[in-house]
């Protein structure tokens, strides 16, 4: 199983490589110390959430991007992707009478890294138009 903090050190680098930019270019313009960017990129310490939008923006990547890349990476240990509970059809056929199989997940499904899931305040007790972030 692969830690968080390694798939995001090695998505970061991945990405400053293929720039073709160095360390010390890359910390300069993040305005973080080039010592503990080497050490986010080598997955030994955790980026908060401030420091990674800095390196973002000094990588000129989106953090939602960096964000769904690494959950593909970390999704791609375990092929086998449990599928999102689908929402009643037109026939109004409820969730909870989903067959067996699906919640077991014998059928891998393909599916965003995140997706947002909005649902009728008569179905989720949750008012109308809230929207929750499911991963």
């Amino acid at each position: 199983m692969t830690l968080l903090r390694t798939q995001l050190g090695t998505t970061l680098r991945g990405h400053r490589l293929r720039q073709r930019r160095t360390l010390r270019d890359v910390s300069g313009a993040a305005r973080v110390s080039l010592g503990y960017l080497s050490e986010v990129e080598r997955g030994q310490k955790e980026a908060s959430s401030e420091l990674l939008a800095s390196i973002c923006d000094a990588l000129d990547v989106e953090l939602a991007d960096l964000l769904a890349e690494v959950s593909l990476g970390l999704r791609s240990d375990d092929v086998r992707v449990r599928p999102l509970l689908p929402a009643p059809d037109a026939s109004g056929v409820p969730a909870e009478e989903v067959p067996a199989e699906v919640l077991a997940g014998e059928q891998p499904v393909a599916e965003p890294a995140l997706a947002l899931v909005g649902a009728p305040a008569r179905a989720s007790g949750r008012p109308a138009g809230e929207v929750s972030l499911a991963a």
